[in-house]
């Protein structure tokens, strides 16, 4: 049996009063600036959004200037950098195109994402006013809102993402590929292997500038 309870208790009797009534006596309690650093996640229901707008065309000059070198002045991709246009009514084929506007569900995750991890290479560099404008463009280049469409905390919850409905809570009392229920074959497990695709023909990475 293991004898840190007993150590545990020991320490807080020997600490006094203080510690008795504090817990350990250690630490203290986090400032509201604090947790406001750590606290920087976007619910979907928008709890965490930031007061600040930006509108569409606003939003088109900040892409250009920061964002289309990967994405394309569109959304549309360069190379194999990811797509965040288009792809609409593509789920459900064998090569889906998963964009902002065919596939996630939730706006926050776009409006978090671009703020907290872009641009590649310079992330949490936009200001709110930046994100909210480009998340509006990028809505624009998904024919979810109009041109003249300004993206602010207060209509952030209007827009309706397409694929809002495709994701459910999976209640199965199991689901688990049948295969990976079996023991792992660890030994002889293919009679031989072929060679079909090399990656470089599937060029499934981006260009390296430096090739």
């Amino acid at each position: 049996m293991s004898k840190f309870p007993e150590l545990l208790i020991a320490a807080l009797l020997a600490a006094g009063p203080v510690a008795a009534a504090e817990g350990t006596g250690l630490g203290r309690l986090a400032l509201p600036e604090e947790v406001a650093a750590w606290d920087l996640d976007i619910r979907p229901d928008g709890l965490g959004l930031p007061e600040g707008s930006g509108d569409v065309a606003t939003g088109e000059e900040l892409f250009s200037e920061r964002c289309a070198v990967c994405h394309g002045e569109f959304g549309e991709g360069v190379d194999n950098w990811p797509k965040l246009a288009g792809g609409q009514g593509t789920l459900d084929q064998a090569d889906p195109q998963k964009t902002i506007g065919s596939y996630w569900p939730y706006l926050s995750t776009a409006w978090d994402y671009v703020h907290r991890a872009m641009p590649f290479g310079n992330a949490r560099s936009l200001t709110v006013d930046e994100t909210y404008a480009i998340v509006a463009y990028l809505l624009y280049n998904n024919d979810l809102v109009d041109e003249d469409f300004t993206l602010s905390r207060e209509n952030f919850l209007s827009v309706q993402m397409p694929n809002a409905d495709g994701f459910f809570l999976d209640d199965r009392a199991t689901s688990e590929i049948p295969a990976f229920s079996k023991p792992p074959c660890m030994t002889d497990c293919k009679t031989d292997v072929k060679i079909t695709m090399h990656a470089t023909v599937l060029d499934v990475t981006p260009d390296d500038a430096t090739d």
